[in-house]
């Protein structure tokens, strides 16, 4: 058996702010996909981010509960360059996502930051630092 990794399924409890969220960070979902209990958005070598509602899981897994805390899951999205990690981080916590870790320079030679999308999943930006 081959298997390819294909897609990141989140499942979400407000799918109007998780588009909007991602959006922001350049996922180009399609237009309405806030209204779907079910929405795709193509990513750069032909990986899908996948949302879905909370209802629409329950739909076909009846027993299915939502884990409960943040952390459940984390995207990295990499950033042009250091200061675009700052911008980023800024923006989206100045207005009102958590900011679990401001910008730092990580010892691995990064710029890096987290920040959490509605659900509290994490979403980590990072840039790599220029050589010293």
């Amino acid at each position: 058996m081959r298997t390819r990794f294909d897609a990141i399924g989140l499942v979400v409890s407000d799918m109007a702010a998780s588009v909007a969220f991602y959006r922001r960070l350049g996922f180009a979902f399609p237009d309405g996909a806030e209204r779907e209990p079910h929405t795709e958005a193509e990513l750069p070598g032909g990986l899908r981010l996948l949302l879905d509602t909370e209802e629409t899981v329950r739909s076909f897994h009846p027993g299915w509960r939502a884990p409960s805390g943040g952390g459940r899951a984390s995207l990295a999205l990499r950033c042009a360059a250091p200061a675009e990690v700052d911008a980023v981080y800024e923006e989206l916590t100045g207005d009102g996502h958590h900011g679990e870790l401001k910008p730092w320079d990580a010892f691995w030679g990064q710029r890096y930051a987290v920040v959490h999308d509605p659900d509290g999943n994490g979403v980590d930006l990072f840039a790599p630092l220029p050589e010293r």
